[in-house]
Parts: C-alpha cells; sequence; structure tokens
C-alpha cells in the first residue's frame, strides 16, 4: 500500500507540474508578444507566489487537520479552474484589466500549486520505510522528476503556443488535468496526512530552530535561481539572442529537466549514507561551491566574456550545485519534523521557499529593466551567497523544541 500511495502521489505531482511549466511559458511568451514589459510580466506572477505563501503557511495547518488527501484534491481542481478561466481573457480589453485579470488566475495557479507540493511531499514523510537512506531516495526521486517534468512542460507550453495557440492550449490542459484529478480520488485513501491530535491555529508559527534556519535559506536559494530565471532569461534569449518561443522554452525545458535528474540523483552522486548530520555538512560544502559558480556567471557576463556562452554553459554548472543543494535542503525539512506534524512543518518551509521566488520574481522584472540579464546574475549571487551563509547555522540533528524554542 505504501508503495501504491508513492506511485499515485507522484503521479498527481507529475501532472500537475506539466501543466505548471507550460502555463508560465505560455503566459510569459503570450503577453510579451502583446507587448507587455518586462516589469508588467513580473507583476503577472507576483500574486502567483504571494499566494504561495499563505498557502504554505495555512494549508501545512489544515492539511494536518482534515488529510493530505484533500489538500491535493483541491490543489489539482484549482488549477483546472485557474485554465479554464484564463482562457477567457480577451486581447481587446484595456491594459489594467487584462493585467488585474491574469494575475487573478496566477493567484488561483499559485494556490493551486503549493496544495499539491505540500500535500505530495509530506505524503512521502508518511509512505516511506522508516529509513533515513530509503527516506532521501523517495524525496529525491520525487523532486527530481517533479522538476525534470516541470522542464518538459516549458517545452510544452512554448511548443503549444507555436502550434495550437493560446486559448486551445490552455482548455487541453484543463481537459487532460481533470482526468489525473479523477483517477487519484478512486486510489488514495481518506485519512492520509490526518494529525492524530488537533494543532491549534496558533501554532502555524511555532517551529524549531532548525526549522526556522532551513526555511530563510530555502527563501534564498530559491529567490536566488528566480532573480534570473523568472523573467530576466527568457527575455535575453527572446529579445537578445533572437530565439523562437520553442526555443527559449526548449532552453528553459533542458535546464530545468537537467536539473531535476541531478536531483533525483543526489543519494547516487554523493555516494554514502545520509542522516540529517551529513547532509547539514553537505548542505554546507555544496552551497559554498553554488556561490562561487553564480559569481562567476556574473563576472563573466560583466566583463563581457562570450556572454551568451557564459551564460549557457555557467548556468548548466549552476543547475548542477543548485539540484544537489536543494535536494538536501527537502530531505532535511522531513529529518528534522515529527510525522505527527510533518504537514504543517512542510508547509511553514514552502512557505520560504514561496517568498523566495516571490523576491526572486520581483526582483528579476526590476533588475533586468534597469541592468539587464548582468544585474539579475549579480543579483543572484548575492542571494545564494546568503543561502549558503545560512547552511553554516544548520544543526547536524533535530533540537528540542522545549530546550530550543524558536
Amino acid at each position: 500500500m505504501q508503495t501504491r500511495g508513492y506511485a499515485v502521489i507522484t503521479a498527481c505531482y507529475w501532472g500537475f507540474t506539466l501543466t505548471d511549466g507550460a502555463l508560465r511559458m505560455l503566459v510569459l511568451l503570450h503577453f510579451h508578444t502583446l507587448g507587455y514589459t518586462p516589469l508588467d510580466l513580473a507583476l503577472l506572477f507576483l500574486l502567483y507566489e504571494f499566494f504561495g505563501i499563505v498557502t504554505n503557511l495555512l494549508g501545512g495547518w489544515i492539511g494536518s487537520r482534515v488529510g493530505l488527501r484533500l489538500t491535493l484534491f483541491a490543489g489539482l481542481a484549482l488549477q483546472v479552474i485557474a485554465l479554464v478561466m484564463l482562457a477567457g481573457v480577451n486581447p481587446t480589453w484595456v491594459r489594467w484589466l487584462s493585467v488585474g485579470y491574469v494575475m487573478a488566475t496566477q493567484a488561483l495557479s499559485g494556490i493551486a500549486k503549493d496544495l499539491t507540493k505540500l500535500s505530495s511531499k509530506s505524503a512521502v514523510k508518511l509512505l516511506a520505510p522508516d529509513d533515513d537512506s530509503r527516506l532521501f531516495r523517495w524525496v529525491a526521486w520525487l523532486t527530481g522528476s517533479k522538476n525534470a517534468l516541470k522542464g518538459l512542460g516549458f517545452l510544452m507550453g512554448g511548443a503549444l503556443l507555436g502550434t495550437l495557440g493560446f486559448v486551445p492550449a490552455l482548455w487541453a490542459m484543463a481537459g487532460a488535468l481533470s482526468v489525473v484529478l479523477v483517477g487519484a480520488a478512486a486510489t488514495l485513501r481518506d485519512d492520509l496526512g490526518k494529525s492524530r491530535s488537533k494543532a491549534a491555529f496558533t501554532q502555524i508559527l511555532s517551529k524549531s530552530y532548525e526549522i526556522n534556519v532551513l526555511s530563510i535559506a530555502r527563501l534564498c536559494l530559491f529567490g536566488a535561481r528566480d532573480v534570473w530565471f523568472a523573467v530576466g532569461l527568457p527575455l535575453f534569449l527572446y529579445d537578445v539572442a533572437g530565439w523562437s518561443f520553442t526555443g527559449v522554452g526548449g532552453f528553459l525545458a533542458a535546464w530545468v529537466i537537467g536539473y531535476g535528474a541531478i536531483q533525483a540523483a543526489a543519494p547516487q552522486l554523493l555516494r554514502h549514507e545520509v542522516s540529517a548530520g551529513s547532509a547539514a555538512r553537505l548542505a554546507q560544502t555544496w552551497g559554498l561551491g553554488l556561490a562561487a559558480v553564480a559569481a562567476a556567471i556574473a563576472l563573466a557576463v560583466s566583463a563581457g566574456f562570450h556572454p551568451t556562452g557564459a551564460v549557457m554553459g555557467g548556468l548548466g554548472v549552476f543547475g548542477v550545485a543548485f539540484a544537489v543543494n536543494s535536494s538536501l535542503h527537502s530531505y532535511l525539512i522531513l529529518a528534522y519534523t515529527d510525522a505527527d506534524c510533518v504537514a504543517a512543518s512542510v508547509g511553514f518551509y514552502y512557505m520560504a521557499n514561496a517568498a523566495g521566488r516571490l523576491i526572486g520574481t520581483l526582483l528579476s522584472g526590476v533588475l533586468y529593466v534597469t541592468g539587464g540579464l548582468t544585474a539579475c546574475l549579480w543579483g543572484s549571487t548575492l542571494l545564494v551567497l546568503a543561502a549558503a551563509v545560512l547552511a553554516l547555522a544548520l544543526p547536524a540533528a533535530r533540537s528540542d523544541p522545549a530546550v530550543r524554542p524558536a
């Protein structure tokens, strides 16, 4: 039953992730061709990221009370609604109305994404065998395969925009995700993830020291990615390098697929048994390495040293180090938390993740307008360095909240 449940959770996460990646690319490229500025495009995704913060904060608490099955289905259903709503946008609307409407649909999609993510990753803690190494492998595979499929979603979004067009692509994705939702509803058990004790609402911010440190590091880590990835790089490839929709989506897809593959293979790459203590030390080492890579890319682009080649090759190396860091973080949040409060802890952690994406998305638009991709890369360097420094404060084992209060 554990393996079957894990397979169903993974399939739901995969189906959602394909539509999530495709939707990002569809919105970004479609509205760019309609004349939206980089800052306009960043604004379109702000509510997506903001409501991700709110959803993770409250969703973990809700999931612990009503069960992860319900929060997972709610996430899938909201994504279907968001896709259908977005298909109704009218290109003849005035700019402010169009921006506001798209932001509202992206808000629903942001809620959907983080309900689905926290439900899926929390469920792994409950379904995985009681074994650190097995837990690391299951988490790494779920996270890595999800990111590989998100990359495929970027490619799918660019290809669908170039073939079907904006509205038909949205309807096709809504139909496919509805099939996934119906299939999951027929297989997952009702009590998955329900806490034995009902956590009080006031406890959603009552976290241990190690979860607080890890959450802030996660905020910086994902801010460092999205500060160049969310707006700057796609527009650089389309406007400066002159790539097609499919070309832009294809490169972003290749990067995320490669990053996801490294995440899934992280347990094999690290080549030894992982515990909370060893994972914390590895996060410190890989974090400092990632900071060095980010700085090298920014220096090369700033100096005008084959900028396009430096970006392409440098981001490949960045992706490897980023993937290992992300896998270690994803394992540590589960290693640091108790099974009975896993949904609340994971929700709090991914709230910080969403906050990092929001900050990174906004900075990506602002920095690209003011200094192009170079400014985005320097912003990424500073955020990566902050994440690496915070990793140095990660403890070797889960502390007792009564001894070390947050």
